[in-house]
C-alpha cells in the first residue's frame, strides 16, 4: 500500500510539474538603457514604447524560439552616471541576453567598454560614429552615420550654392561627434566654418549664439544637437532676422521638434531615414511595407506621431529577435550572427553589417526632409531652390 501511494504521490508530482507556469529562467532577458524621461525624452520615451509594443507581439505569437522575451527597460534620464549603473546592474545582477540602448551618444560610450567586458551584446540606439569607429566585437548601433549625415547636408549646400557657414552644437557626445565630423569634412566639401559656436544642453536662450553667426555673415546655419534646445535654435534664429537656410543633424526626426519651433521651423532641411515619409514612398520600395505597418501600429497604439528614434528602437530588437531564430540562444554565436547578417531591411534602411561595420547603413539610408507647413516633407529641387543661395555679383 505504502509503494502504491508513493506512485500515486509521484505521478500528481509529476503532472503538477508539467502545469506549472515556464519560470523566467526559460525567458530571453533583454535589458534597455534609455532617457524615457529628461533631456533626450523626445529619444527615449518613443524607443520605450517601441519595445513595449514589440515584445509584446512577440510574446502573443510565442516569443523567439519558443521563449518569450522579458523585457527590463531601465530610464537613464539620459544620465551617464545612471547608464554606466543600469549596464552593470543588468549585466552583472539580471544576466541579461543583450542590451538595447543608450538613447545617447554620450551615455553609450561611457558604457562601451562595460559590454566588452561583460561579454554583453550592446544594441546602441545613439548615432555617434566612435560608437562603432574601433568596432569592440560586441558593440553595435543602428542609427545612421552621423558622418553620412554631414556629408548629405554637404552635397546639398553645393546645390544651393552655400559656401560659408556657421556652426552651433551642444556640449553632449552627440553634439561633440557631430562638430569633429563638420570640421573634418568641411575642406573637402568646399565649405568654409566661419562661426562656430558650443552651447549647453540644457541651454533656454541662444540669442547670444545666433546673433554672433549673423555678425559673421554666414550663408547657412548647421545645427547638432538632440536636445530640445535644437528648437530655440529656430526661434531665435528667426526673431532675430538671421534669415538663412537652417540645417539640423538627423537627431531632428521627431515632430515634437518641429511643434515646439511652431511656425519659425519651415524651411528647416534635414536627413534622415524615410519612416517620416514612409507615404510617399514608391509601392516596390524594399522599405514600404515595413515602415507603413510600424508607424500605422504605433500611432494606433500610443495616438501620437512615430518618429525616427522609436524606429532606432525597432531596428536594433528586430536584429536580435533575426540573429536569435537564427543561431539559437548561445550569445557567441547570436553575436556572429548579427556581425554576419546582410540585407536587413529596417526603419533606417537595409543593414549589411560585417566585421569591419557593426552599422550597417550605407549613405543612401539617408533622404533629406524639410519642414513644410509644420510637417515633414521630401526635399524637392523647388523647395531648395526657395532658399538657394544666389552668387553675389561683382562688383
Amino acid at each position: 500500500m505504502k509503494i502504491a501511494r508513493f506512485f500515486v504521490l509521484a505521478v500528481f508530482l509529476i503532472i503538477a510539474l508539467a502545469a506549472a507556469p515556464v519560470p523566467a529562467a526559460d525567458t530571453i532577458k533583454v535589458g534597455a538603457i534609455l532617457g524615457v524621461t529628461g533631456p533626450a525624452s523626445f529619444l527615449g520615451a518613443p524607443e520605450a514604447k517601441t519595445l513595449e509594443m514589440l515584445v509584446e507581439d512577440i510574446n502573443k505569437k510565442g516569443g523567439v524560439k519558443g521563449r518569450k522575451i522579458e523585457l527590463i527597460i531601465k530610464d537613464s534620464g539620459a544620465s551617464p552616471e545612471k547608464a554606466i549603473s543600469f549596464a552593470k546592474q543588468l549585466i552583472e545582477e539580471e544576466k541579461v541576453f543583450a542590451i538595447i540602448g543608450p538613447s545617447t551618444s554620450g551615455e553609450t560610450m561611457k558604457i562601451k567598454g562595460i559590454a566588452e567586458e561583460g561579454k554583453t551584446i550592446l544594441l546602441s540606439c545613439a548615432a555617434a560614429e566612435v560608437i562603432v569607429n574601433p568596432v569592440a566585437k560586441y558593440v553595435f548601433k543602428t542609427p545612421q552615420m552621423d558622418k553620412h549625415a554631414v556629408i548629405k547636408i554637404f552635397e546639398q549646400m553645393k546645390k544651393m550654392g552655400i559656401s560659408k557657414i556657421g556652426v552651433l552644437s551642444s556640449n553632449t557626445g552627440f553634439g561633440k561627434a557631430g562638430k569633429e565630423q563638420i570640421e573634418k569634412l568641411a575642406p573637402e566639401h568646399g565649405i568654409t566654418i566661419l562661426v562656430n559656436e558650443v552651447y549647453d544642453k540644457a541651454a533656454s536662450d541662444l540669442t547670444a549664439e545666433v546673433t554672433k553667426l549673423k555678425a559673421g555673415n554666414v550663408q547657412a546655419l548647421i545645427n547638432w544637437s538632440i536636445e530640445p534646445a535644437q528648437s530655440i535654435v529656430i526661434k531665435n534664429a528667426k526673431q532675430i532676422g538671421l534669415d538663412v537656410p537652417i540645417f539640423q543633424s538627423h537627431g531632428f526626426g521627431n515632430i515634437q521638434y518641429v511643434q515646439a519651433a511652431g511656425p519659425a521651423a519651415d524651411g528647416v532641411i534635414f536627413p534622415a531615414g524615410r519612416l517620416l515619409v514612409a507615404e510617399t514612398l514608391p509601392k516596390n520600395h524594399p522599405q514600404k511595407a515595413l515602415l507603413a505597418k510600424y508607424k500605422k501600429d504605433y500611432e494606433t497604439k500610443f495616438k501620437e506621431d512615430v518618429s525616427t528614434f522609436g524606429g532606432h528602437a525597432y531596428d536594433a530588437l528586430m536584429i536580435l529577435v533575426k540573429a536569435i531564430e537564427k543561431a539559437g540562444t548561445d550569445k557567441e554565436k547570436v553575436r556572429g550572427a548579427i556581425e554576419t547578417m546582410k540585407g536587413f531591411v529596417g526603419t533606417g534602411g537595409v543593414f549589411n553589417f560585417s566585421p569591419e561595420d557593426h552599422n550597417g547603413l550605407a549613405m543612401d539610408s539617408f533622404e533629406m526632409l524639410t519642414v513644410k507647413d509644420g510637417k515633414f516633407a521630401v526635399l524637392t529641387a523647388a523647395g531648395a531652390m526657395k532658399t538657394e543661395i544666389a552668387p553675389k555679383k561683382k562688383k
